[in-house]
């Protein structure tokens, strides 16, 4: 066994360690106070080991990209790759979500009362909604919204509400729609790594975007519909600064991240991520596009009588009113951080490894002879850790804010589907994989997660 693959065992081992620590240490707390506010620390979950529809095709898909996965993302030619990619990850995501059944697993999951859809019926005027929108944030506001809707700015809700408009209601056509977005993240990721990185980096990744355990969250919570949304954002900005179609693709990557955060407060640490995507560009000019783009969804909800800002004011107060102000800071901004390990598995542990030694040694920052940017060398696997470090920057940054405290299985899948393509960097994928695949079937199998 060399010596970097022994590293990245014990990375995955430590990785192991932490995750444990987090269930030992959190059912201590939540046994002896409640106070984590979950039932299977560090996870929103509840212990219950079961299959369902979806197993055998779990198991079927799993075990086909592990064994053709690698090879097939090195062979097929660039565009049917990126579409086999969207394909496997609707299988694979579809599949783990059907293992709790269609009602469990995808067309309740959206229609709790925490959840969005039970808001759809008060936006039968959608501008009044608006307009009255921070006025029901508040736990003691009249006919307050549900945990999810007064934690989210209304372009979230909003987006079920249109599907509604368009026959398309209720918690099955949701799900199905959070799944098919949410899974063209692993695509926007691919063509971002090929335009900032190596289009070999990407093949590489490939398979691991699909094969990741995050894709039980994706199926099916609305946040990995805004990872997708988010990833769009990123990809077309990567395009637009490296001189492809600057005008149109700047545009668009404005609109979206101007959309993005109106999904999620949250996503505002995208602005990170977008940032190293710029300084990775060749040209600023799209810089200009993207601003022009950014300002339109703010705009037309400034409009229409919704203040983000006096939204995420009323957030903050709504968050400490609720489990937020039990949940204990100094227990979470740890265990947080497992809960990251068990959505990007120990595959991208290993992974992030390799991309830290990379970025300190490939790029001459050692104590003997460091250099600044401007000296390095234009190479794709520097670039792609830099790219790499930016999400886990912003993913820092979240942990650090005391605003995601639990249920960052799904709140910080925008940010974890960044770190997956340091995949790339792994010898012996196939054993990687079925590490991955391993960990999603029992997550799924052994849990019924909260979404």
């Amino acid at each position: 066994m060399n010596r970097d693959l022994l590293r990245d065992l014990y990375a995955a081992v430590c990785a192991a360690i932490l995750v444990l620590a987090a269930v030992l240490v959190g059912r201590a707390i939540q046994h002896r106070n409640g106070s984590l506010r979950v039932d299977w620390p560090p996870l929103l979950a509840s212990w219950s080991p079961h299959v369902g529809p979806g197993t055998p095709a779990a198991v079927v898909v799993a075990a086909v990209l592990v064994a053709y996965g690698p090879s097939l993302a090195a062979r097929l030619s660039w565009r049917p790759l990126l579409l086999a990619v969207w394909g496997a990850g609707l299988a694979w995501t579809w599949s783990l979500a059907l293992v709790d059944g269609w009602q469990r697993g995808v067309a309740g999951q959206l229609t709790t009362r925490n959840e969005y859809l039970p808001a759809v019926g008060r936006f039968h005027d959608i501008p009044a909604a608006l307009r009255d929108f921070t006025r029901h944030i508040l736990i003691e506001a009249p006919d307050n919204w549900g945990a999810h809707v007064a934690g989210h700015p209304p372009g979230a809700t909003l987006t079920f509400v249109l599907l509604d408009r368009i026959g398309l209601g209720g918690g099955g056509w949701a799900g199905t729609w959070c799944v098919t977005v949410g899974t063209t993240a692993a695509v926007a990721v691919l063509v971002t790594v090929r335009t900032l990185a190596d289009e070999s980096l990407a093949r590489r990744a490939a398979p691991f975007l699909v094969l990741a355990p995050a894709a039980v969250w994706v199926g099916t919570s609305a946040d990995g519909y805004f990872a997708a949304v988010a990833a769009w954002a990123v990809a077309l900005l990567a395009l637009a600064v490296r001189g492809i179609r600057p005008v149109l693709y700047g545009f668009g990557s404005g609109l979206l991240f101007g959309l993005t955060v109106y999904l999620s407060y949250g996503l505002t640490l995208m602005v990170v991520v977008a940032g190293a995507v710029l300084l990775l560009g060749s040209s600023r000019r799209p810089l200009v596009f993207a601003l022009a783009g950014f300002v339109v969804v703010p705009v037309l909800f400034t409009v229409s009588g919704f203040a983000w800002w006096e939204g995420y004011r009323l957030l903050v107060t709504r968050y400490h009113q609720g489990a937020g102000g039990v949940r204990p800071y100094g227990y979470w901004v740890w265990a947080n951080l497992a809960c990251t390990v068990l959505i990007v598995g120990p595959a991208t542990v290993a992974g992030v490894r390799r991309a830290v030694v990379r970025l300190l040694h490939g790029g001459g920052w050692s104590r003997s002879s460091p250099r600044p940017w401007s000296q390095w060398p234009d190479r794709g696997d520097l670039r792609l850790c830099l790219l790499v470090i930016s999400a886990l920057l912003a993913l820092l940054l979240a942990d650090l804010s005391g605003m995601s405290k639990a249920e960052t299985e799904r709140i910080w899948l925008p940010f974890a589907v960044w770190l997956l393509p340091t995949c790339a960097f792994l010898t012996r994928p196939r054993a990687w994989l079925v590490g991955q695949a391993v960990l999603a079937l029992l997550l799924n199998h052994l849990l019924l997660t909260g979404w």
